[in-house]
């Protein structure tokens, strides 16, 4: 699923569910919700990868998040994510790696209706990447690494009502992991989530 699938698929709900045209943003308060979507590791896989080898760069991925909407056009959010595992393996070895973190993030949202609005992020990701090696190959075995580094993302809101909202989003984490154990890497995620306002 692309971006542009995700936010006709959001306009189609919206659509199908009788949305009033009363509906509108909130321009302050607390909120939190979920989201789900398609992961992809950026060279994760070799390109091209060798004859006996089975690798997957894309996976799922899931966000819950709280966040506080200063006014209609900034706030600010708490977002934990968890990145499905991706795997290479042939015939001896086999290397899995996970990422999990939390976010720390700047929003400014762009109201272009009363219920529709488009926003930015831009913020830190706290990440904690495990990559496992099992097989005949693996000097190093299992390795584990923390850090903090950039994250950023558009989206899209369409507001059913004063208290509840879908997003369609795009998001990348910056320079996931260490080069010198698990390999560092970028992470692009597409997503759909709901939102909950108070």
């Amino acid at each position: 699923m692309n971006i542009k699938q995700a936010i006709a698929l959001t306009g189609l709900v919206a659509a199908t569910a009788g949305i009033s045209p009363l509906a509108c943003a909130q321009d302050s308060g607390w909120y939190l919700g979920a989201s789900g979507g398609q992961s992809h590791i950026k060279d994760f896989c070799r390109n091209p990868v060798p004859v006996g080898t089975n690798c997957d760069d894309t996976g799922y991925s899931y966000s819950v998040f709280v966040g506080y909407q200063v006014n209609k056009y900034l706030g600010v959010e708490l977002d934990y994510t968890n990145i499905s595992e991706n795997k290479v393996s042939d015939s001896a070895t086999t290397v899995t790696w996970n990422v999990k973190g939390v976010e720390l993030l700047g929003v400014g949202t762009f109201p272009v209706n009363p219920y529709f609005e488009v926003y930015g992020k831009v913020g830190a990701f706290f990440w904690d990447v495990n990559q496992g090696c099992t097989g005949t190959s693996c000097p190093n075995g299992s390795q584990t690494e923390t850090g903090t580094d950039l994250t950023y993302g558009l989206g899209a809101q369409f507001n059913f009502s004063k208290s509840v909202a879908a997003r369609a989003q795009a998001q990348r984490y910056k320079d996931v992991g260490n080069n010198a154990t698990t390999g560092k890497r970028d992470i692009d995620i597409l997503s759909l989530g709901i939102v909950f306002k108070f």
